[in-house]
């Protein structure tokens, strides 16, 4: 049975919209996954609230009614860019949604599990990309692509894998490779010295268990220098032409904090190439 892969695209406008740059890049990287795109777009709904003045010195209602029309007109400017951006390369829906205030990306991880993959346009600068990466990563179960805005796009047959052997490592594998375009390579990343592992040759087990499945592989030991863990998998990534990083992660959804994996967590204050997340 034919199956036809869906990527999903959650939008907010509130409390601001990821910078056009991020949702062009997005939108670029969708279309080298020869998948459908479904793009959310998430307009705000503000609860009235009475003033003990009443309107003699604030309309407030009419400040109200302003930033709804000016979030749903948004909306409909994003699905716009997303549109002309797509061109005939993807194909793409959309669907609106107009949602309580503060509420968007808890109702965007709840929506993205209709779909196969997540990607989130980032931005290390936008607390409304935060905000979105953070419900998705953690409460979506689905696999998630942060995408920067330096990211360009092109044929996904080079995907670098954070490898530690841990559970949430080799989910995000799974994940990934679905993704590798066919004679793609994977190059297995693991840094010595972090934590410790049950052999002195985990990348060669890795690239030796991917080689009997048909995929190209090789072992890449990091080195981290003065780098931190994050700069390290990145630098050794772009360095190996790497279109993809892929790393499992961990955290607490509950308080927010965006505690991931030290090394997710670091890849996540400054990402430098698109990264799939898998929780």
């Amino acid at each position: 049975m034919s199956q036809n892969c869906i990527a999903y695209m959650p939008l907010a406008t509130d409390p601001e919209a990821p910078a056009d740059e991020s949702i062009l890049a997005t939108t670029e990287f969708a279309a080298t996954l020869d998948w459908a795109l479904h793009v959310t777009t998430f307009a705000v709904d503000i609860p009235e609230v009475s003033s003990p003045l009443g309107s003699v010195v604030v309309d407030f209602r009419g400040l109200v009614r302003a930033a709804e029309e000016k979030s749903e007109a948004e909306c409909l400017r994003l699905q716009t860019l997303v549109k002309e951006a797509a061109g005939s390369r993807l194909k793409v829906d959309f669907a609106s949604r107009k949602v309580p205030m503060g509420t968007a990306a808890d109702r965007a991880a709840v929506e993205a599990r209709y779909f196969d993959l997540v990607v989130v346009p980032w931005s290390s600068e936008n607390f409304g990309a935060q905000n979105m990466a953070q419900a998705i990563v953690f409460g979506s179960g689905r696999p998630t692509i942060l995408v920067p805005p330096e990211a360009r796009a092109g044929t996904l047959d080079h995907i670098a894998v954070a490898w530690d052997e841990s559970r949430v490592a080799a989910r995000a594998l799974g994940d990934a490779l679905p993704l590798l375009a066919k004679g793609g390579r994977v190059s297995v990343l693991t840094v010595q010295g972090d934590k410790p592992l049950t052999g002195p040759h985990p990348a060669d087990a890795l690239a030796s268990s991917l080689e009997k499945r048909g995929v190209s592989a090789s072992p890449i030991e990091v080195t981290l220098g003065k780098k931190s863990i994050s700069e390290a998998l990145q630098d050794t990534a772009l360095s190996e032409h790497a279109q993809l990083l892929a790393m499992g992660g961990f955290g607490h959804s509950r308080i927010r904090d965006f505690v991931l994996g030290g090394a997710t967590n670091g890849v996540l204050a400054q990402l430098k190439l698109p990264t799939l997340i898998s929780h």
